[in-house]
Parts: C-alpha cells; structure tokens; sequence
C-alpha cells in the first residue's frame, strides 16, 4: 500500500536522523534482499556512512559512501521504523546506526525487498528499466504526460499504475487524482483530450503533496518511522468512499474493478465512456 506520499513521509523524517551515520545491517528474513545473499549485501553496506536518504518513485534510497546504494521496497505491508518498543512483531531488517540508534523493516506479508546497486551506471540502469517520469519533479509536465499516453488504449487508471510511465502513483492516488481531474478511470489514456491531460497533469502533482503534507494514508499498516499513523485517509474525496455522497454532486460514489484493482469514482462528475459499437 505504500505510495509516494507514504515513502516521502518516510525519507523526510529519517533523513535528518541517519544522514552522516554509519550502518550496520542485519538480515533476518533472507527472503528480503534475494537472490543475493544477505551475508553479501551485509557486508557492502556494513561500515558505510549514509551521504543522503533519496527517494524514486517508491523506492527508499540508502546512498552510502564509495558509491555504494541500499534500495527498499516497502511494498504492500513494509515500514521502517526508528528505535521502536521491545517486541515490535514483524520485523525482517535491523539497521543499526552508530549512534546508539536503530531502525527496522517490518513487514507482516514480507513482500517488501532490498537491493543493491554499486556505482552510478548501476543505479541508473536500475531505476531506467524500472521507473517512469517522476511526478513531482520538473520533467513531469503536460507535454511529457501526453507524450506518455499517445496511442495508448489501456485505462488510464492502468496507465497511471503503470510505474514504468508515472512512477510512485498507486491505487489510492490514482482514484484521488482522477477525480479532481473529473476523468473517469476506464477512459482510455490515448482517447484524453490535451485539457483533460493538463488537468490530470496538476491533479496528480496536487492529490500527491496533499498526501505528503496529511503524512501519508493509513489504511493497514502504514506508519511513521515514530510509529504515527497518517492521514490522509481523511481528507479522501472518493477512495474507500463508496455508497457516500460525492463531495462535489451528492451522487452516490460507486466502486469498480479497473486495472485489476478496486477503483472508486462518482459517475456524474467523471462520465463513464461508452462503450464502443461491436464491429459487424
């Protein structure tokens, strides 16, 4: 569930309490960091001092000294907390800083991942195969994004889920945005006219800081690193909102599969498409 928002909040509170530390690492969940080995990863990153605490798309960036970078995945259920309670269940990484202090990866369905990219062309060759336009920096502009969705006939929730497009957007700032957009999500990418393209341009970059500024949405198990939960999940416009009025109309917001996910939307303010004539 974690999403840009979510893995921003993050960056930002750790990076003040990590950077200029050294690491040592301890692997307790191999599955974490597989194929490699977490003997191998430990000791390329053990002894290492964090220059930054970056961040792509969802992706936590570790860049350590010699050029060295740790890259988390948190995935559907992962966090990382800073010197939790004694007994914190599901934690699968143990990052101890010397300072005194520690983190951990806690993960209850461990599909959160870590790698490593050593050197500059490897990280890039990493993010390249891997990750789109990030959207809020200042290539993610109208013209890229309808360059991005030129000829495209998949929905554009799809497309917005698709990180080799637009990366860091996911389930619950794909519906936010697209309703501030007023586009409903089975239109497809390549039918959207150049206004609707803008406007979806600045609703995806306004739906994320809005969520960066509310700490990230706890639906499950998103917490801070000082284990606050977020918020965001108040101020949501139509996900998780079925059968609730819409915040714009008073129509009854409906949910739908679109792109395989559980996608929420009021049908008067974002028109469902028609559906093309069968071909005789």
């Amino acid at each position: 569930m974690p999403e840009l928002p979510e893995v921003e909040t993050i960056r930002r509170q750790l990076a003040p309490l990590v950077e200029g530390r050294t690491l040592r690492l301890r692997i307790d969940d191999p599955r974490w960091c597989a194929p490699l080995a977490p003997a191998e990863v430990a000791a390329a990153v053990d002894g290492r001092r964090v220059e930054r605490l970056g961040r792509r798309g969802k992706y936590l960036v570790f860049e350590l000294s010699d050029d060295v970078c740790l890259l988390g995945h948190l995935r559907m259920t992962g966090t990382l907390l800073y010197d939790p309670p004694e007994g914190e269940r599901y934690a699968r990484v143990r990052f101890d800083l010397d300072d005194g202090h520690h983190l951990l990866f806690c993960d209850p369905r461990r599909f959160g991942t870590g790698e490593l990219a050593v050197g500059a062309d490897a990280l890039e060759r990493f993010f390249a195969s891997r990750l789109g336009v990030e959207p809020l920096g200042p290539e993610f502009t109208g013209e890229r994004l309808r360059a991005l969705a030129r000829g495209r006939r998949a929905p554009i929730k799809a497309f917005l889920l698709d990180q080799t497009k637009v990366a860091g957007v996911g389930n619950i700032y794909a519906d936010e945005a697209l309703f501030r957009a007023r586009i409903h999500p089975l239109r497809p990418a390549g039918a959207l006219k150049r206004a609707q393209l803008d406007a979806l341009r600045d609703a995806v970059v306004a739906t994320l800081e809005a969520g960066i500024g509310a700490g990230g949405s706890t639906i499950d198990d998103y917490r801070h690193p000082d284990g606050v939960q977020g918020s965001f999940q108040n101020e949501f416009l139509v996900h998780l909102r079925r059968g609730e009025p819409c915040t714009a109309c008073g129509t009854e917001v409906v949910k739908f599969v679109a792109a395989g996910r559980g996608t929420y939307a009021c049908e008067r303010c974002q028109p469902r498409p028609r559906p093309r004539a069968a071909r005789r």
